[in-house]
């Protein structure tokens, strides 16, 4: 397998070390693969562990150490994603993939607020924002592992057959099908300036309480997903139809007091977030086709807003 670099970047940054270089590809493409910072990095952990504990004679006969992690870091999120989709079947309520803020505002989630490491931040690109990672979601694990390999990272299907251990044949069908999907749930872009108005609207109305502003932006046909693991007061089903979202969100603003909404940037896309007592308690995602809002994602799970944990801007 020949290493790639990470999407994004036409060429690896010479200023970091090549230890550097290869913890953050890792570490992005584990969670594309994987939709879960947590699970990244816990994959990305588990590779270094299998390196180390090789002896350094065998290290040494590896030419390529990053295309060696990255073949076995793939097949480590191959075996947990078959795995996860049996945790998320009983999971309680909607799954949404954990959020990211935009690379300046993550934090490490510890109470000093110490900046996370800038090996440990994800690329935000096309193949990041909630609506993309969310069709991931409805792959099946080899599908999903041949189309980030080959779409996103650019291996070639015979080094990604090396990771399925499947036919390269078999790999271009995987990631033919996976393509479909994409396709599929694809809507009619909107530019990201246009998006960024539609968002700062919805903040604004939502803090109005303005229901029929609200109404105004969102698609008749829209839908709402909230992801609070089964925490006391969390949506446990999608929530459809602009009326019906419009009224929910006035109504948990009225259940929650001192609660102030902050445009963020979520997975490369503009999003808010909700705080109480400048703690981050709700990340939003939008999917915005043409001027109304089609989807919003309400991630509320505590384990999925570690980044978020601490507002230091």
């Amino acid at each position: 397998m020949t290493r790639r670099t990470e999407p994004g970047h036409a060429r690896p940054d010479p200023s970091l070390t090549a230890v550097m270089n290869e913890r953050r590809q890792l570490i992005n493409l584990a969670y594309r693969l994987l939709g879960s910072l947590a699970d990244a990095e816990d994959a990305v952990q588990e590779t270094y562990a299998r390196w180390y504990a090789m002896p350094h004679r065998q290290q040494e006969e590896i030419r390529s150490p990053g295309a060696w992690l990255t073949k076995v870091a793939s097949r480590i999120c191959l075996n947990l994603l078959s795995s996860a989709r049996v945790r998320r079947e009983t999971y309680v309520g909607e799954w949404i993939p954990e959020p990211l803020p935009e690379p300046a505002e993550w934090t490490s989630g510890r109470s000093d607020a110490t900046a996370i490491d800038p090996a440990d931040r994800i690329t935000l690109d096309e193949s990041i924002t909630m609506a993309f990672l969310v069709v991931l979601e409805s792959m099946t694990p080899a599908e999903r592992v041949a189309f980030i390999l080959h779409d996103v990272f650019r291996y070639s299907f015979a080094e990604v057959g090396d990771v399925v251990g499947r036919t390269p044949a078999a790999c271009r069908q995987l990631a033919s099908s996976a393509r479909r999907r994409v396709r599929a749930a694809q809507n009619r872009a909107t530019s990201t300036a246009p998006r960024a108005d539609i968002v700062r609207n919805f903040k604004q109305a939502w803090e109005a309480k303005d229901i029929n502003a609200l109404i105004g932006l969102l698609d008749p046909n829209a839908t709402a997903i909230a992801d609070g693991g089964g925490i006391v007061g969390a949506v446990l089903h999608p929530i459809e139809g602009a009326e019906q979202i419009g009224r929910s969100l006035i109504h948990l603003e009225g259940r929650l007091r001192n609660l102030t909404i902050l445009e963020r940037t979520v997975n490369g896309q503009p999003g808010l977030i909700a705080q109480q007592d400048g703690v981050t308690v709700s990340v939003y995602a939008f999917d915005v086709v043409g001027d109304r809002i089609k989807r919003i994602w309400a991630v509320r799970h505590p384990d999925k807003l570690r980044p978020w944990t601490v507002d230091r801007l």
